[in-house]
């Protein structure tokens, strides 16, 4: 089972937002920052600054695939 971000990047088109916006508000790092790029697992604590940053849940950010 992977993750996917589609729906974050499909929040920050519709909010006129860069990765880059994301990253200062929530406080990301770069590192963290590539992980999601690349649809790789972070914790929740990440999962949990960018929620808190867009007023939004987590479902409304990633969602799980089968491989």
């Amino acid at each position: 089972m992977s993750v996917s971000y589609k729906k974050l990047w499909h929040i920050l088109l519709d909010r006129d937002m860069k990765k880059k916006d994301l990253a200062a508000m929530a406080g990301l790092t770069p590192y963290m920052m590539k992980k999601l790029t690349r649809d790789e697992p972070v914790t929740t604590e990440v999962i949990g600054k960018i929620c808190t940053s867009l007023s939004c849940r987590a479902d409304d950010i990633l969602e799980f695939c089968n491989d």
